[in-house]
């Protein structure tokens, strides 16, 4: 079974909270505090796995949490590190906001990319150890890592692709010049998926050729199998579509030639201006010959007609036969002048960033300050939640902890210029207090 589009859902790990503990050890008085910091939460990372080429792996696994951070401990142990989850995708698959489609990155290169990072693990206790506050009875926990669903979509990485209706010729092309063994058959609609062939060029050069099932009229607003697989040849730099052109399936090469030209630009005006080869296969069938042919020594009409719409439209025609092995150095001599031409394979750039659920010491800039039903002053934003999640609110130097924060952040002056005054009710990321200037 061939997948090419599929939803995930991934999670990175949490941070480990960081620990209140103080030295105990006999003839040692006063240690002092010396709790260890949480660990950081394992990432999301993907990466490119060159042995697949489609997305199956992810039909009954759709769902990857990376290892949480370990707490601390006492006599000043950091917590384990979580492990980094690594997602392994084929290249040229697009990784896409699950909401919008929006493109988060293309998986074409080697680097590993980390989708979702860990959260900070918490700090102990040994960290706010101060000439003044000695004791400190609180800690921080460690922080959410990042979670979102995402859409991976594999556009396959080709130079050439192959485009032609059913029966064309299409895999017997790339059989006989690659060492792919697609699948042929004498009917309609064999490939059920698209194939990648290396096509050598002589040393150590070639390019790569994908044979994408057959397009049929229609297929540009899903109909038969071609609207799937369109996707795989929109990063190819240049098209060589495939035409029957003895009229064996008993249509006009003409009309085959006009019919796919017209699902390409229905599919994509930019695709269908990519620059193109016109393959017309079968050509064996049209002559008496069982040595290497160059041209048609008397063309049919319906050929003829063929021959002067490429010419109309600047496009090369080579004649060729897939299946006796006739015209395949023509052309792929054809195909790697043409490429040499060609700017490099396409690449998508990236239309949104991760958003980092990761909270910033710094990033305060977020914060809000709005009135209530209840007349109270409500203080939003993502840094606040954080600080909150730090506080243990039961032990009065936490609470100082909180309170230097606001101070510190602005907050507090924020809320006298809103005209909060002495007793109003503020709530702070869910937690109540009374103002107290």
């Amino acid at each position: 079974m061939f997948i090419d589009k599929i939803k995930i859902y991934v999670k990175a790990g949490n941070g480990g909270n960081g620990v209140v503990s103080f030295r105990r050890e006999k003839y040692v008085a006063k240690g002092g505090p010396d709790g260890g910091d949480g660990g950081n939460g394992g990432n999301v990372v993907f990466t490119i796995d060159e042995g697949s080429n489609t997305l199956l792996a992810f039909r009954y696994k759709r769902k990857f949490i990376a290892e949480n951070g370990s707490d601390g401990a006492g006599s000043k142990y950091h917590g384990k590190n979580g492990e980094d989850v690594i997602i392994q995708v084929p290249r040229g698959t697009l990784i896409r906001e699950a909401g919008t489609e929006k493109i988060i990155h293309d998986m074409t290169d080697d680097e590993p990319f980390i989708l979702c990072k860990g959260g900070r693990g918490g700090w102990g206790n040994k960290h706010f150890a101060t000439p003044t506050r000695q004791i400190p009875r609180f800690a921080k926990a460690g922080l959410p890592g990042e979670e979102r669903e995402v859409i991976l979509e594999l556009k396959m990485i080709a130079d050439v692709g192959l485009a032609g209706l059913p029966s064309a010729g299409k895999s017997s092309l790339l059989a006989a010049l690659s060492s792919a063994r697609p699948k042929i058959a004498d009917y309609h609609f064999t490939t059920l998926e698209p194939n990648l062939g290396v096509v050598s060029t002589g040393g150590e050069t070639g390019f790569v050729m994908a044979d994408i099932p057959g397009l049929i009229e229609g297929a540009s607003e899903g109909l038969g199998l071609g609207h799937a697989f369109l996707r795989h040849i929109e990063r190819c730099r240049m098209l060589v579509q495939v035409v029957d052109i003895s009229g064996s399936e008993g249509r006009p090469p003409l009309e085959d030639f006009e019919t796919i030209s017209a699902e390409l630009a229905k599919f994509s005006p930019e695709l269908a201006a990519r620059p193109r080869i016109v393959a017309a296969n079968k050509a064996d069938l049209m002559v008496d010959a069982e040595e290497e042919f160059i041209e048609i020594p008397e063309l049919s009409p319906e050929a003829a007609a063929l021959e002067l719409r490429c010419a109309e439209l600047g496009y090369e025609l080579v004649y060729i036969s897939a299946y006796r092995k006739m015209g395949l150095k023509m052309l792929v001599d054809a195909i790697a002048d043409k490429l040499r031409e060609l700017p490099p394979i396409l690449t998508y750039d990236a239309e949104i960033l991760p958003e980092s659920e990761v909270i910033e010491e710094e990033g305060m800039e977020d914060v809000t300050i709005r009135r209530g039903d209840d007349a109270s002053f409500i203080v939003e934003g993502r840094w606040v939640e954080a600080l909150v999640d730090r506080v243990n609110f039961n032990d009065r130097e936490s609470l100082m902890y909180f309170e230097r924060s606001l101070i510190k952040a602005g907050i507090i002056d924020k809320l006298r210029d809103a005209g909060c005054e002495e007793g109003d009710l503020v709530n702070v990321a869910g937690i109540e207090f009374d103002f107290i200037d």
